[in-house]
């Protein structure tokens, strides 16, 4: 006759612990609810109500750790959806999952929600936190969710795409392949139902314990992502593990607010985005002309000492040349449609890749060119989704700082760390300063070509090479493109926002699909190695990081005028454009303002503008042959020589500092 055991074996933290048979996981860790919110069992994450079974492996999820926190946001939207629909009763439900720093619901309504509802809706959810009614799990099969949810044409829809929701679009976090869950919010004394939605979970364990939240702005968003899809209305909010912890969100979108290059770039006259053209394509101004000048003159320089070869290539290619390189069928969604011209489909490039190979195949290679560094100021052209289009930091036309490098196997490890060392080096010269890497690596999906061994090998080559940097290095499983693992660059700006920016990628199949080789020492035919290195990313999203880095006030060998000469009477204009002619002679770009406008308005102007370095001249600097020297933070220094001021100011701009 078998028994039943009263008690379970389970691992606490590490620790083989003995607990009651039906024991919880918030039982077993002693969770207050408060601090760890929930529990991940044997690697899943699960509320602490989830009962544990012999052999489980139980770690605490802390509020303040990455998961708790998007376990703590997803059971906002939750609330927020919940007041929604007091407030707006015909509001159907769309999707609501946690984002980075927040969440977000999206509602069927008749009209847009405005300022005033969202101040009524945060009221209401902070009625129903008060209450602390409880997240409650319950398991439905699926014609049971379709039964209970027949008046929400959304999660109807959700319930038919079971076992294929994508993560993208945030619908993972309502169904997935396993069985279908609804979340219940019960009364705390009563135990009634108050709210439910489908959802897979976890959730904190009441809605007291969401510390501190709040509503940020509304805007459109298309069900599930496709613009062939109903329009919804989103909602975002923010919410954090404490009131301090949001104070200090707060306070960085306000700071990221003042940054933001989109404004700056208006202000300071450095590009726009006119109607006429269409989305996610700019033209850029004089000024902001000089940075792209002055950025592209930096890199042509660079890669000519580090020797690269440039190399120029079409807007636009016959589609078959996409076929070929494996893009068509795997990033074709990302790619603008075809045209027909003389009863063959082309395409605008958005990638310089494939005709980089036609360079190198245009006529047999030996081994003694190799590596063959080739680089293109490129540009491509990608269909960005309306929704996801933002300033210069993600456009639909951009210019690539391209390279393509071919290698022998034997050279690629070695030029890789010189890569990634050439890299570094060059974004130090930009300001940037603090990085980290992340090895983006393939999984088991099927969005992956080539054999796996060659994978294995150049994931290998790239981590090796990251790791003798001595810089951090995060895993990305299921990050890299189609074709081959990567390295990227992520660096820290001046308010800790991190940007993703220089790639590394190691590429072992466009060169068997392209049959590019090589003779090698010994006669045999080999196929090369390809490495993909993009810089900057693109000069557009790079500018935009750096305008936001240093919030519009350029280093001056970046800033489009370098100097302001500023006479206080219109007798010293003369003194001012001799200077200006010994500084352009030094190659500075120096502008001498012989406006009608007072002094201290010129000053204004030239702060407005965060000009580097302000020159001023007066009838005592006149008899000196000097002038006064005026920073952006507003010091002065009186009576410096002209060859003085034209040294420092040339130091400044060849030594690339900021003043």
């Amino acid at each position: 006759m078998s028994t039943v055991s009263s008690e379970l074996r389970v691992t606490l933290d590490g620790s083989e612990r003995v607990v009651p048979a039906g024991a919880t996981a918030g039982q077993a860790l002693e969770a207050d609810g408060r601090t760890v919110i929930a529990a991940r069992v044997n690697g899943e994450l699960r509320d602490l109500e989830h009962v544990l079974g012999d052999g489980d492996a139980v770690e605490p999820v802390e509020i303040g750790s990455d998961d708790g926190r998007a376990i703590m946001r997803h059971s906002a939207a939750h609330v927020m959806a919940q007041a929604v629909q007091e407030l707006f009763p015909e509001a159907k439900l769309g999707i609501g999952p946690p984002v980075e720093n927040g969440f977000y619901y999206d509602f069927d309504v008749a009209e847009p929600f405005t300022p005033d509802d969202l101040k009524r809706i945060e009221k209401r959810m902070r009625e129903i936190v008060k209450q602390g009614q409880r997240f409650s799990r319950r398991p439905v099969s699926d014609e049971d969710a379709r039964e209970e949810l027949a008046g929400e044409p959304y999660k109807l829809e959700l319930i038919g795409l079971k076992g294929s929701a994508g993560s993208e679009d945030g619908a993972n976090v309502e169904v997935g392949a396993g069985e279908l869950t609804i979340y219940d919010n019960l009364d705390a004394k009563s135990g009634e139902l108050r709210w439910k939605d489908l959802c897979r979970g976890p959730h904190l364990p009441s809605t007291r314990v969401i510390p501190a939240f709040k509503l940020m702005r509304t805007g459109g968003a298309y069900w599930r992502g496709s613009e062939k899809n109903p329009q919804l209305q989103r909602i975002y909010g923010t919410a954090w593990e404490s009131r301090d912890k949001q104070d200090e969100y707060l306070k960085l979108l306000e700071e990221a607010e003042k940054r933001d290059h989109r404004r700056l770039g208006a202000e300071l006259d450095l590009f726009s985005f006119p109607p006429e053209l269409g989305s996610g394509l700019p033209v850029f101004h004089p000024k902001g002309g000089i940075i792209r000048k002055v950025m592209e003159d930096y890199m042509r320089q660079r890669q000519m000492e580090a020797g690269y070869e440039f190399v120029n290539t079409p807007h636009l290619t016959k589609s078959s040349l996409f076929e070929i390189s494996g893009h068509l069928p795997y990033y074709g969604e990302d790619m603008f449609p075809a045209f027909e011209v003389d009863g063959t489909d082309y395409r605008v490039k958005p990638m310089n890749c494939p005709m980089h190979n036609l360079i190198f195949r245009a006529r047999g290679r030996s081994y003694r060119e190799l590596p063959l560094r080739l680089c293109e100021f490129g540009s491509v052209y990608r269909y960005e989704k309306s929704g996801v289009v933002h300033g210069l930091t993600r456009v639909r036309g951009m210019t690539q700082d391209d390279s393509h490098i071919y290698t022998t196997k034997e050279q690629m490890g070695d030029e890789i760390k010189s890569l990634l060392n050439f890299v570094l080096s060059v974004l130090r010269d930009f300001g940037l300063s603090e990085f980290h890497l992340e090895l983006s690596t393939r999984d088991d999906s099927d969005k992956f070509i080539g054999e796996a061994a060659d994978w294995e090998e150049a994931t290998e080559a790239l981590r090796q090479a990251a790791l003798e940097s001595g810089l951090e290095l995060v895993d990305d499983p299921g990050g890299a493109a189609f074709y081959g693992p990567k390295i990227s660059v992520q660096a820290k700006d001046a308010i800790g926002r991190t940007w993703q920016l220089s790639t590394i990628q190691l590429d072992f199949n466009q060169p068997k699909r392209f049959g590019l080789e090589y003779q090698a020492a010994d006669g045999t035919r080999q196929t090369p190695a390809m490495i993909h290195r993009a810089l900057f990313g693109s000069i557009e999203r790079f500018m935009g990081v750096l305008i936001e880095h240093y919030a519009g006030a350029m280093p001056p060998w970046l800033a489009p005028v370098q100097v302001v000469g500023i006479p206080i009477g219109d007798a010293h204009v003369p003194h001012l454009e001799k200077v200006a002619e010994r500084l352009r002679g030094r190659g500075v770009r120096i502008e001498v303002d012989a406006s009608a406008d007072r002094m201290q308005k010129k000053i204004r102007n030239a702060q407005k503008q965060k000009i580097p370095f302000m020159l001023l001249a007066g009838d005592d600097d006149v008899a000196k042959d000097a002038v006064s020297f005026r920073y952006r933070d507003g010091e002065q220094k009186n009576g410096v020589s002209i060859d003085e001021a034209v040294e420092e100011i040339v130091r400044a701009v060849e030594d690339r500092v900021q003043v």
